[in-house]
């Protein structure tokens, strides 16, 4: 299996490490990705094998920012941040919107959780989570502290979804 290293410079410092022969499927070792991240405390770099071995990782994709279903399911998410916390569990909200509008969301919604700005849509690519409209899909994954896979939600209602996640990560993960 060939490994491929994507890389794009500038402002959004994007890295993808996948498996180019392999999709993402439950079970398997997730892309290790690193993006740059709105947040209540500005703009960062997040990259997700800073928490293999630490955390679990729930990796949430989302059309369009400030929209009526992807501000219902990023609220729902926010929302239920302390209880994902007491599981060993962070949470990344991801769209292919730029850094900046990502950080006008979680400013306007005062959410807890930072969202990942993908407008090369890398990492969306890479998860399988673009549709052919060039949006993210409505996708969900849950990635344990071994950085597999365990769960992929590809059917989500927005309102509903944080809480389906929150109760499969009580029963299934440590």
């Amino acid at each position: 299996m060939k490994r491929f290293l994507l890389s794009l410079a500038g402002i959004l410092g994007v890295t993808v490490m996948a498996l180019a022969a392999d999709k993402v499927e439950e079970g398997k070792p997730a892309p290790m990705v690193e993006l740059s991240a709105a947040s209540k405390s500005k703009e960062a770099k997040v990259n997700l094998a800073d928490f293999k071995g630490k955390k679990n990782v729930v990796l949430f994709f989302y059309p369009k920012a400030m929209t009526g279903g992807c501000t219902k399911e990023s609220c729902g998410f926010s929302g239920l941040v302390e209880k994902f916390a007491k599981l060993d569990t962070v949470i990344f909200g991801i769209s292919t919107d730029t850094v900046e509008l990502q950080q006008k969301f979680v400013e306007k919604e005062k959410l807890e959780i930072p969202l990942l700005a993908d407008p090369e849509k890398k990492v969306t690519t890479a998860f399988g989570a673009l549709s052919k409209s060039g949006m993210a899909s409505r996708y969900t994954y849950v990635i344990d502290k071994e950085g597999v896979v365990k769960k992929i939600y590809t059917t989500v209602k927005p309102d509903a979804h944080p809480q389906e996640v929150l109760d499969y990560i009580q029963t299934n993960l440590k």
